[in-house]
């Protein structure tokens, strides 16, 4: 018996790139998957939020969460002015019916976004119910130094934040191990972006089970715990040679987290006091 959390299996709109945020909904429900997360980024109909609706209600996917623009590549999507980006992400988010806004930390160039970033998350967060999962992110490397990316760190379990995004690829950069940063996590783990990665200082974003991180470990402690978040698809599939090479990727990873999304559940035979059997399940241990 395999007990499955009612934790849902998104996909991720980058994770069709170079396509763009149309064909992540067609491959998602395609696929079967249970919605996606919207990233928010160069491609205009990510930024065209009625248009986002009217595919989500065209293939029946709900948005389970957006990512709001904060790679660099995006800096001027919306605005250049990060508090606008957040918020516009927020009303996004609330008129799309997602419950999970993802943020990365500042920058450390954005000194005034930086100086109130963890209050200000988390007055948003009161004012508009929507959670803010900040995501961890990794040291940059250069010439085999550390620079100091983010401010005050890349890593959010060391800040104030009610709720963390756990991002396996990212993880694996920053030369961890995503069940011990799980542990630190604990009760704050609001989202998971589900992926893989190896001790390459390269951000890989691989299909999980091709890279180094305890991707299954992590989803079956998941499914243990009944936990409910969302976890999301985030892979890279720019190097597929063709749509159907990419689909099957996709396809892939989620079947690699269907799979392992479940725990296993002892069962057992009791005999009631009229006499009839019963049957007990009682999780397995790990």
């Amino acid at each position: 018996m395999l007990r499955v959390p009612d934790a849902p299996v998104g996909l991720s709109t980058a994770s069709v790139y170079p396509q763009g945020t149309a064909t992540a909904f067609r491959v998602a429900s395609s696929l079967g998957y249970d919605g996606v997360e919207l990233m928010v980024w160069t491609d205009p109909v990510s930024q065209d939020i009625d248009e986002v609706a009217r595919l989500s209600e065209l293939y029946n996917m709900p948005v389970l969460s957006v990512h709001a623009p904060c790679l660099l590549i995006t800096q001027r999507v919306w605005s250049p002015d990060p508090w606008i980006r957040l918020t516009r992400s927020l009303d996004a988010a609330d008129q799309l019916g997602a419950g999970t806004v993802v943020v990365h930390p500042p920058f450390r160039w954005q000194r005034d976004y930086a100086k109130d970033f963890a209050p200000r998350i988390a007055e948003l967060e009161e004012e508009t119910g929507i959670v803010i999962a900040v995501e961890n992110m990794y040291p940059w490397r250069a010439a085999g130094r550390e620079i100091a990316a983010y401010a005050p760190h890349w890593d959010p379990t060391t800040g104030p934040y009610s709720h963390i995004t756990l991002d396996l690829s990212h993880a694996a950069v920053a030369g961890g191990d995503a069940l011990a940063m799980a542990d630190v996590i604990g009760d704050r783990l609001a989202h998971v972006h589900m992926t893989d990665g190896t001790a390459s200082a390269r951000d890989e974003h691989l299909v999980p089970g091709r890279g180094s991180q305890p991707c299954a470990a992590l989803l079956e402690r998941l499914a243990r715990q009944e936990w409910s978040g969302a976890v999301i698809l985030e892979i890279t599939t720019r190097r597929a040679r063709s749509t159907e090479e990419r689909v099957a990727e996709l396809d892939e990873a989620l079947a690699f987290t269907r799979l392992n999304l479940a725990a296993a559940v002892d069962t057992a035979f009791a005999v009631s006091a009229d006499g009839t059997a019963e049957q007990v399940a009682r999780e397995a241990t790990p």
